[in-house]
């Protein structure tokens, strides 16, 4: 189980994550460096920039991020001009997948949660800085803006806490259904979300949902 929640917080604030079936751990070449979600049996969703090292697996469904899960090895990646990446795995895992929202799924003002392994404190990314367990924290929707790439972005400032390194490519829920791929961060006030809904079109014709 994750530890009290008293003391120093994930995700720069925040609080540990009671569940987080569709999430996943990404690890490249066996470190560990960004967060991500399984959408279906044998698709994972996260950032462009956090696949570029290759060598990628997953540890999938499970909030340790060093034990428990499936284990999975990515087969085949595919990368958006914006900063999203589907990475094709090797087996197909039975978990409950993130469910992906449409156009009008979240809103300006609009408290939505955001999920990650990444860094407890403005340390950066560097791994004994990181989560062992999945951290979730409320931010508010802020509007439009753009991701590492000039893609469509969803921007929100800090609620209860805010991403940062080892976050990227993990999701932002809106009600449940995940509206946002993390793509960058200030680690202060204010988050860049690759807007999920305006590519809705180009996960379906790769990963058909």
């Amino acid at each position: 189980m994750p530890p009290s929640t008293k003391g120093p917080q994930p995700i720069i604030g925040g609080g540990y994550a009671s569940s987080g079936p569709w999430a996943a751990r990404l690890f490249s070449n066996g470190t560990e460096t960004c967060s991500a979600t399984i959408i279906a049996p044998t698709w994972i969703l996260t950032a462009k920039h956090c696949v570029s090292g290759g060598g990628l697996s997953f540890r999938i469904g499970s909030l340790d991020q060093y034990s428990g899960g499936v284990v999975a090895n990515g087969v085949q990646t595919y990368t958006h001009s914006a900063d999203l990446a589907l990475v094709r795995l090797d087996r197909s895992v039975s978990t409950t997948y993130a469910r992906l929202g449409q156009p009008g799924s979240v809103t300006v003002g609009q408290t939505v949660q955001v999920y990650g392994w990444g860094a407890t404190s403005r340390c950066g990314s560097e791994i004994n800085c990181q989560s062992q367990y999945l951290k979730v924290a409320d931010v508010t929707v802020t509007g439009a803006c753009g991701d590492a790439y000039g893609g469509s972005a969803i921007c929100a400032r800090r609620g209860n806490g805010i991403t940062a390194g080892g976050d990227s490519g993990g999701p932002m829920m809106a009600g449940g259904i995940q509206v946002g791929v993390a793509s960058t961060s200030d680690r202060q006030t204010t988050t860049a979300y690759t807007n999920v809904t305006a590519y809705r079109s180009w996960i379906q014709s790769i990963a058909g949902v």
